[in-house]
């Protein structure tokens, strides 16, 4: 039982280990080169399937016209002969020769037989030339399926002899052992261009198509292998065809995938340090809270003015460093909406975010029983980021003279609302604005984490709402904060 594998372990297959060839070859026929190679091939050799019937009709009419013209240069014998008397043999060694049964001319509408051996032949079937044309394929169909054994009668218009046609009659055995002679030529010759030309086109395919396709399937493999992997990063050749789109697409979906890697990997790392100060920190935040019952008892009315403040500090502090722990694990808690009124929540944000009469002021004229319906604690939360956001915008300007102030109107309808969060501050750089809600991307201060509005935003997503940008520019930026709303 000692040596007995574990159940998550796999058995070792040595014997696979040295298949690596034929695990290529078997890659290869499998892969989009030697599937190229066969469609150019196949569509070769149907290229000469479809040129082949027409080409077998001109040789077969090649082939009985030079009969014909044997066979009617021999009839000129008979012109020459002693007597114009040609005997059984003479006229046997002249049919043999043109390689035919009979010779006949047609001469002022009477049909003359020139040429005849004794013997009769088979009725035969009648191919017409005289009007020049091709052969129409479906002779040298029928002479290769069905010849053999028959004679076939040629006409055509004679060369040497005045009259209107010429005709011949011979066997269609020596006529069909030429076509099949012909075919096979034609399919070796079909087979060499389909060779020659698969294999050009192939190689062709491969340095403009399959190669550059490799290239990215490695880069892909080796980027989802290790994205850190410097070979992974592909290259683009600088094409301008779809090959070159797609090197250039991969090449900005690698650096987006990278970035977002890297913006998780932050995360991670920011999850884990919250986990290992968590504790640490409740422990410190209790005894504050310890510190701030003990100055209750001190009777002094400044303090027990500002102590509420100080303990509703002290819980979100505790609040906030789960939450951020819960971002970093990506579990933020589901809002709990309720109809609330807006002004408290409101100045308190405000007032937590540093807007204060005498520096960036909150402007508004939001009615005092005017309601929302969301989550308190994340409607703070959203409120407070975006107008201490708003504030140190505002401060931070060097030369600034005009006093800052943050306006916030609501504008409520049958569905939704929609809270305008808008400053006279700078307004966001360009290079902030493409990834302004994005997590640590979307600071436009040099010790900001880039969290906030990212935060921000999803917890308005949570609530079935969104926050945006609605613009921005030297005079100021504007937040739209959208809720819904179901009514009271």
């Amino acid at each position: 039982m000692a040596d007995a594998a574990l159940p998550h372990e796999a058995p070792e297959r040595p014997e696979l280990e040295s298949r690596g060839p034929p695990g290529r070859v078997l890659l290869w026929l499998q892969g989009l080169s030697f599937r190229l190679l066969l469609l150019t091939m196949a569509m070769v050799v149907v290229a000469n399937l479809l040129i082949l019937p027409p080409s077998l009709a001109a040789d077969e009419q090649a082939w009985l016209l030079d009969r014909l013209r044997a066979a009617e240069l021999a009839t000129l014998v008979e012109e020459t002969a002693p007597g114009g008397v040609v005997t059984d043999r003479m006229r046997n060694d002249l049919l043999a020769n043109a390689g035919v049964v009979s010779v006949a001319y047609q001469i002022r509408g009477e049909r003359r037989l020139i040429l005849q051996a004794p013997r009769l032949a088979r009725t035969p079937y009648l191919l017409d030339l005289r009007d020049g044309g091709p052969l129409s394929w479906e002779a040298p169909l029928e002479t290769l399926t069905r010849g053999g054994d028959r004679m076939v009668r040629v006409m055509a218009k004679p060369r040497f002899r005045p009259g209107a046609f010429v005709e011949v009659v011979l066997p269609d055995a020596p006529l069909r052992k030429e076509l099949f002679d012909q075919l096979g030529r034609l399919a070796l010759g079909a087979l060499l261009t389909s060779l020659l030309a698969g294999t050009v086109v192939f190689v062709a395919l491969a340095l403009f198509l399959v190669r550059p396709m490799q290239r990215i399937t490695r880069a892909m493999e080796r980027f989802r292998a290790d994205p850190s992997d410097p070979r992974a990063s592909i290259q683009p050749s600088g094409r301008h065809d779809e090959i070159g789109r797609a090197e250039a697409e991969l090449e900005r979906m690698q650096a987006d995938l990278r970035a977002a890697l890297a913006s998780r990997a932050r995360l991670a790392a920011l999850g884990e340090a919250v986990a290992r100060i968590n504790h640490d920190l409740r422990n410190m935040l209790t005894s504050a809270q310890m510190a701030s019952e003990r100055l209750a008892g001190s009777g002094d009315p400044q303090v027990a003015q500002t102590l509420p403040r100080l303990e509703r500090a002290l819980d979100r502090a505790i609040r906030l460093a789960s939450n951020v722990l819960a971002f970093g694990k990506s579990e933020e808690a589901p809002p709990e909406t309720r109809i609330l009124r807006l002004a408290p929540v409101l100045e308190e944000a405000a007032l937590d975010a540093g807007l204060s009469p005498q520096g960036v002021r909150l402007e508004t004229e939001i009615a005092a029983d005017a309601e929302v319906q969301a989550d308190p604690e994340h409607l703070y939360r959203i409120l407070a980021n975006l107008l201490r956001n708003a504030r140190e915008a505002i401060e931070a300007q060097p030369d600034r003279t005009a006093p800052g102030r943050v306006r916030v109107d609501l504008v409520v309808s049958p569905t939704e609302t929609l809270l305008r969060i808008a400053d006279n501050g700078p307004g966001l750089p360009d290079r902030v604005r493409e990834r302004l809600f994005q997590p640590f991307a979307g600071s436009g201060r040099a010790e900001g984490a880039g969290l906030g509005l990212a935060i921000a935003r999803d917890l308005a997503k949570g609530h079935g709402g969104d926050l945006t940008l609605a613009r921005t520019g030297p005079t100021g930026s504007e937040f739209a904060l959208r809720l819904p709303w179901t009514g009271a």
